[in-house]
């Protein structure tokens, strides 16, 4: 008996934490300030001067060895 309230507690207890987290992603928003914005510009700057650029899924796929043994 003991351990059926246990789980209905425990499943309790991870759908309120769940309403929690969606009410949170859906009504909390974040703004960067002028100084964040200052530093994620010259991050981007310092990055595309060293040569950087984001590759999507096909160019990882080129580019990596997914071919097991024989990529050694």
């Amino acid at each position: 008996m003991t351990t059926i309230i246990a789980i209905a507690a425990f499943i309790a207890v991870a759908l309120v934490g769940w309403f929690v987290a969606e009410a949170k992603g859906k009504y909390v928003t974040y703004k960067n300030n002028g100084q964040e914005d200052a530093v994620l510009e010259q991050n981007r700057r310092q990055l595309e001067q060293n040569g950087y650029n984001e590759m999507n899924i096909k160019d990882v796929m080129r580019t990596i060895a997914t071919t097991g043994y024989s990529a050694v």
